[in-house]
């Protein structure tokens, strides 16, 4: 069966547990959004579902189109079809963007020798393409990588990256902080375009604004490590109306345990 399934997760990160037994999945083709307040373990379940080393799972399973892939390191489960936009993308310094977006390509074309060399000059003529289409300034070839950046640069380097690899599955941890309006758009405008292509998408936000521009199929809520809630458009608007607080109180949980 084709999808991204989390079954029943339980992650620690030291001493503390920070996911309970989170199950959700993302079919190909849906935009399934993942809502909650901060600390709520959203960026945790990104995460583990990627494979981080120092995540300990001590239960609970991730299937990806029906295999079993908990087990795997975090670099055969990206060429395997998952990748990982991240709220915080490090700098790499000494690292050309230019040598970097290379090397990204061959790997996705199962390249293992000599990554740097660019094999087809074509690729830079799509390259500038997709630079002009995050939004990036056409400099940022010459750059090292995400060293300077701003916020938004660092958004839209992460979206170039997932272009130039085409992924089916993505996941995205906060695409929409550091945008302005203009970037938020351009965001959604990719996104949609990954939809109709059958891509699966996990949009991890706080905030409701990108659904001004694009509508999930789902919205799961994650509240201190539990999914409490899953449906569509009406938990944003409540989440809009009272706040995170104010839909916890709704659901009948108790906000303080």
């Amino acid at each position: 069966m084709r999808g991204l399934r989390v079954e029943n997760l339980h992650v620690r990160v030291g001493p503390n547990t920070v996911l309970q037994g989170v199950s959700l999945d993302v079919k190909p083709g849906e935009i399934h959004a993942l809502m909650g307040p901060n600390g709520s373990g959203k960026s945790t379940l990104a995460y583990a579902i990627m494979g981080r080393e120092i995540f300990d799972v001590p239960g609970g399973r991730i299937i990806l189109d029906g295999e079993d892939i908990t087990g795997l390191p975090t670099y055969e489960r990206a060429l395997k079809g998952i990748f990982l936009a991240m709220q915080e993308p490090p700098e790499i310094p000494g690292v050309r963007m230019s040598s970097f977006l290379i090397a990204i390509k061959n790997k996705s074309m199962g390249e293992t020798d000599d990554l740097f060399k660019l094999r087809d000059p074509r690729f830079l003529v799509q390259l500038r393409k997709l630079i002009n289409k995050v939004g990036l300034p056409s400099n940022v070839l010459q750059r090292e990588v995400n060293r300077g950046f701003s916020g938004g640069e660092k958004k839209r380097s992460e979206l170039l990256q997932a272009l130039i690899i085409d992924p089916k599955y993505l996941l995205l941890d906060e695409p929409d902080s550091g945008l302005d309006v203009d970037g938020v758009r351009t965001v959604a405008s990719i996104l949609r375009e990954k939809k109709e292509e059958g891509k699966g998408i996990l949009l991890i936000t706080h905030y409701t604004r990108m659904f001004n521009f694009i509508e999930p199929d789902r919205i799961s809520i994650l509240y201190k490590g539990r999914i409490v809630a899953t449906g569509g458009m009406e938990l944003a608007k409540t989440i809009d109306e009272v706040g995170y607080k104010g839909l916890i109180k709704r659901l009948g949980i108790n906000g303080e345990g």
